[in-house]
């Protein structure tokens, strides 16, 4: 894990609703697209989470996350998220996340601890084998 093969990317365009009375992107709207992209790379790797809700009984949550904002994104802006995952542990997942402008230029990266929980009781759960294993390949 953590290598150019497990780095998923997705596409976001910046609207006005996205943006802060300076015209540029909100602080907070940065873990919003952080968010989204876990959920599309997810996705892609074939895990709906409101199945593995259904199906498995868990849900994801944030554990913890650090953010580095390096450049602002503004209006329109055709930014690139990145989806990195570095670890797998038993209840948890690691991602190291980026977003570009086009593409090229940094503006924020961050780092965050993803927790599987019990969807009733909340308490920590084992990653499902099935994500594991593809998580693995």
């Amino acid at each position: 894990m953590g290598d150019a093969k497990s780095r998923f990317d997705w596409p976001v365009r910046i609207y006005y609703e996205d943006t802060d009375a300076g015209g540029v992107v909100y602080y907070a709207n940065y873990l919003k697209f952080f968010e989204r992209a876990r959920t599309e790379f997810l996705r892609a790797l074939g895990f709906e989470q409101d199945q593995l809700k259904a199906q498995e009984g868990i849900i994801f949550a944030v554990r913890s996350v650090r953010v580095e904002y390096i450049k602002p994104a503004r209006f329109n802006d055709l930014l690139v998220i990145t989806c990195s995952p570095s670890a797998c542990r038993h209840a948890s997942l690691d991602f190291f996340q980026q977003i570009f402008l086009r593409g090229e230029t940094l503006l924020c990266q961050g780092w965050f601890c993803i927790a599987c929980l019990d969807a009733v009781s909340l308490r920590p759960r084992p990653i499902p084998e099935s994500l594991r294993k593809v998580l693995h390949e």
